[in-house]
């Protein structure tokens, strides 16, 4: 099953986002877990100028293990998130290699 992840950055985080990023970028591509994120990058602001979230495709069993996998990402940790959404997806066009 898939599920996608809409995290919004609270206001005047750029700081530590770009602090925390290549140990976020580094946990998204462990495989020591039972999700795998299938797709991600950041979100901007509607001037795309500035980064204030992520969004996430997680491939998982259960809503409860990606909700699990997100306590430790490293954003998570440093406080950035204002708001986390996991929404379960269907996967519709573009489908993922097997």
């Amino acid at each position: 099953m898939y599920f996608v992840v809409f995290a919004t950055d609270k206001p005047g985080m750029a700081q530590a986002r770009a602090e925390a990023r290549p140990t976020h970028r580094e946990y998204l591509r462990q495989h020591d877990h039972p999700v795998r994120v299938r797709v991600g990058g950041p979100t901007f602001n509607a001037s795309a100028e500035q980064m204030n979230g992520t969004m996430l495709v997680i491939e998982a069993d259960e809503i409860k293990q990606v909700h699990e996998y997100l306590k430790d990402d490293p954003y998570q940790a440093a406080g950035i998130f204002e708001s986390i959404e996991v929404r379960p997806w269907s996967w519709g066009l573009g489908l993922p290699e097997e």
